[in-house]
């Protein structure tokens, strides 16, 4: 069975965790404070879980998800993650990250960030459009009525495919942005942000986005 490593065990991370788990993934999870914090989540998550550093997480996952506040991002390892696909949560929140220029200006992508910092990794955007109680109660079965979409971007076909596999197990349709200098149009305060939407809408809210908000 696959395992996720997920790098960050807040609300995204621990969702993530949880139906991943549900769904028959192994789970080795991790935050910045050390694998003893999370014992209660882990107690909760099962035999399927464990704790563990970032860095035993990102070596045990057959692929990972990176869900750490963003200013963090250059504190991932890189080393364990070359060569792997990693799943990029992260949201620009200048009130907690600070100030980046590169996204004030439209110049640059938090997901297109952390591929800068793993260059031998295949970042793909994802969950990062949710609210993280959702991921576990929102989806539904492949071809429902309305199903609710997310969307990914990737500059490796292979990382947006898993995301989207992923994505319709967890119960969500896909809606493919194309390549991570595109991804801003699925970023903080853009009309696609944090809103349910079908695959449809989510695309038209997609080409609603403007560069800079």
């Amino acid at each position: 069975m696959t395992t996720i490593g997920i790098i960050g065990a807040g609300h995204i991370g621990s969702q993530v965790a949880r139906k991943a788990v549900e769904l028959g993934y192994d789970v080795v999870i991790s935050n910045s404070r050390g694998p003893e914090t999370l014992a209660d989540l882990v107690a909760e998550l099962g035999a399927k879980a464990r704790a563990a550093t970032p860095a035993e997480a990102a070596a045990a996952g057959d692929f990972a998800v990176v869900t750490v506040p963003l200013k963090n991002y250059k504190d991932i390892p890189v080393e364990p993650l070359a060569g792997k696909i990693v799943i990029d949560t992260n949201n620009y929140y200048w009130e907690r990250d600070g100030r980046i220029p590169a996204l004030d200006n439209g110049e640059a992508t938090t997901s297109g960030l952390l591929q800068e910092h793993l260059p031998e990794s295949k970042v793909a955007k994802g969950f990062n459009h949710i609210m993280a109680s959702d991921i576990t109660t929102d989806g539904t079965p492949t071809g429902s009525e309305d199903r609710r979409a997310l969307a990914t971007a990737s500059d490796y076909p292979e990382a947006a495919e898993l995301v989207t596999r992923l994505y319709d197990e967890f119960g969500f349709d896909t809606v493919n942005i194309g390549l991570l200098e595109d991804s801003w149009r699925v970023e903080r305060d853009r009309p696609a942000y944090v809103v349910r939407q079908n695959a449809q809408e989510l695309k038209d809210n997609l080409a609603k986005a403007t560069r800079t908000v």
